[in-house]
């Protein structure tokens, strides 16, 4: 690869400089990881790397930096100047940048195999192992089985999975966990709301409390009242009895009967919602399990036996202080109850026990002073903290026609459910993956049902279909309107397909006959072999906002290409060439839409 060329020289020109004491207060260690550009301004080069960061090992100016460097440059010269040429690159320097400009026999022959290489490896061009085969866990999403999903969960699903595939396509162990939070008073109170709404189903006169106070312990959405009735169609003398003894709230059997039936049935709606959203958990973890088990006792007993809790005021806490957290924790209340700490603390152990050494979580925002803690406990039972990433994910805004819509699990609400049916899965997971995470999401409905330019994952999938239409186009009869005859198609998709199997050994020098229509090409495929870079960034930074970005400029790329090039013409041999591009567009395209769970339509 071109930009890895640029690094080698840069990099080996720095060594000789450190070699010959020209760069004396620098040693081969203090070299940085440079970044290759690409210049906005191409007519000072394909590439550029700035070396401004050196000048305080050389205690000169940017400039002068780059100087020394570009004199040690295979082939060295003896006086530093501003250009150099090599067998490859036309070299010059601006400032602290030096600037590479790629030769055009040596651009087309690098260019011309990236196209090959995509053909070849087609959707596995950006396949690779820098996971080595480590096992990771992603757990994410993570909701109480009380309610639907809101905006937010869709997000931290719409990024879990992505990353998820990502990091597979890497070669890392992909693990997807869903952490079912089920032991906790939310779940009484699910049973307790389900009565009521079984109660009104079977014609009794009974409401959920008026108080403010009261009723906040209680889940008032119309969603359970098809719970009731599937309650009721399952639990029929159940119901009957429970109307007729029409107590104010449900015996102790009865209520953990409602609590258990709530809760996975809401967790049944929640899976089938996540298949439909195209995001495939390998397990569905029940926090109650953990008890159950005995996994909790036994993460307190080790670390009690290593001296990390002490009784306090009636209660147990945890020594976090010890390990960065600002105090220590609370892990068993004076009423003998768990916070919820406890159990996060057995989970978080659970999963090294299981062999993973990367543990990946999707949190909301507000659970950024839990981390410390988190880390606190995985390093007091001899893991290592930095083996836990935190991703922190801010709200999605969602606005309908300029209006934003409030969300609440309570009482009514827009949920994912009704946003994917309003615009569909492949533009809900889209614009959630579109911004980075961290940053606020304005998610706008009627933009996003638009199939306009304005539209990401319009502009993104409308670039497939077009690609795959020039395909079919060269293989469909013609029309000659001056004649007003059919004439037969231009090529047999049984010729194409030949060409494109045997791409290896097709001369592609041909594309570069005009020189009007270079740059253009140029720019094409150079935007399609960034792919590889961007999926490997993508999963070493957790990042998958940047597949949507790559994917809008690789669309616009192609989309100016169309406009600016003519792909099929007389000559069969060049439009062949310029079909084994659109081919490589279709490949690259249909992958990345793949990763963050789109599909690439061929038709729109």
């Amino acid at each position: 690869m071109l930009k890895n060329e640029c690094l080698k020289l840069v990099t080996d020109g720095i060594k000789k400089a450190v070699e010959n004491g020209t760069f004396a207060n620098m040693s081969e260690k203090d070299i940085p990881e440079f970044r290759v550009e690409v210049p906005k301004n191409r007519d000072f080069g394909d590439f550029a790397i700035n070396v401004s960061c050196l000048s305080r090992y050389t205690k000169k100016s940017p400039l002068e930096t780059a100087k020394e460097i570009l004199k040690n440059l295979s082939p060295e010269s003896e006086n530093p100047t501003e250009t150099k040429e090599t067998e490859i690159f036309n070299i010059s320097l601006a400032g602290g940048y030096i600037n590479f400009k790629i030769k055009k026999d040596a651009l087309c022959s690098s260019l011309n195999d990236s196209i090959k290489e995509i053909l070849v490896q087609k959707l596995n061009y950006a396949k690779n192992n820098i996971g080595k085969n480590e096992k990771v866990m992603i757990e994410y999403v993570s909701a109480n089985p009380t309610g639907p999903f809101h905006i937010g969960h869709g997000r931290w699903a719409a990024v879990g999975s992505a990353l998820a595939n990502v990091m597979k396509l890497c070669g890392y162990d992909v693990y997807q966990e869903f952490y079912v939070n089920d032991a906790g008073n939310q779940i009484n109170n699910l049973g307790r709301s389900l009565y009521i709404r079984v109660m009104q189903q079977k014609g009794i006169k009974i409401d959920f409390p008026q108080d403010e106070e009261q009723v906040k312990s209680y889940y008032t959405g119309d969603y359970l009242i098809e719970c009731a009735e599937k309650f009721i169609e399952e639990n029929s003398e159940l119901a009957d009895k429970m109307a007729k003894e029409n107590l104010p709230q449900a015996d102790d059997e009865t209520h953990k009967k409602l609590c258990l039936f709530a809760k996975f049935y809401m967790l049944d709606k929640q899976k089938a919602l996540l298949e439909k959203f195209e995001t495939h958990f390998d397990n569905f973890f029940l926090e109650t399990s953990l008890h159950e088990r005995g996994l909790v006792q036994k993460c307190l007993d080790e670390l009690q036996n290593n001296g990390k809790l002490y009784e306090q005021d009636g209660a147990l806490w945890f020594k976090s202080s010890e390990y960065g957290d600002e105090k220590d924790r609370v892990i068993k209340k004076t009423d003998g109850a768990y916070t919820y700490l406890t159990s996060d603390i057995a989970y978080h152990h659970d999963k090294f026990n299981r062999g993973f050494s990367k543990l990946i979580d999707i949190w909301g925002a507000d659970h950024h002073g839990y981390i410390p803690r988190m880390k606190a406990s995985i390093e007091a039972l001899g893991n290592n903290p930095d083996a836990l990433i935190v991703l922190l994910g801010q709200l999605v805004n969602l606005s309908i026609k300029g209006e934003q819509v409030r969300m609440g699990k309570r009482t009514k609400m827009i949920t994912l459910d009704d946003l994917i049916d309003e615009v569909g899965v492949d533009a809900t997971r889209f614009w959630m993956i579109m911004r980075n995470i961290d940053t606020t999401l304005e998610f706008d409905v009627e933009l996003a049902k638009s199939q306009t330019d304005e539209n990401p994952v319009f502009y993104v999938q409308y670039a497939h279909a077009r690609a795959c239409s020039i395909l079919r186009n060269a293989v469909a009869e013609r029309h000659d309107t001056t004649e007003n005859k059919v004439l037969p198609p231009m090529f047999t998709q049984q010729e194409l397909d030949n060409y494109f199997d045997n791409i290896k050994d097709e001369n592609l020098d041909i594309l570069w006959q005009n020189n009007e229509e270079t740059e253009e090409l140029k720019m094409l495929i150079e935007k399609l072999t960034e792919y590889k870079t961007v999926v490997i960034n993508v999963a070493q930074n957790y990042s998958p906002y940047l597949l949507t970005k790559y994917l809008k400029e690789l669309a616009a790329s192609f989309h100016k290409f169309y406009s600016a090039v003519r792909i099929l013409s007389e000559d069969k041999e060049l439009s062949k060439a310029k079909l084994s591009l659109v081919k490589a567009v279709i490949y690259v395209l249909k992958s990345g839409l793949t990763l963050i769970g789109a599909s690439a339509p061929e038709k729109m």
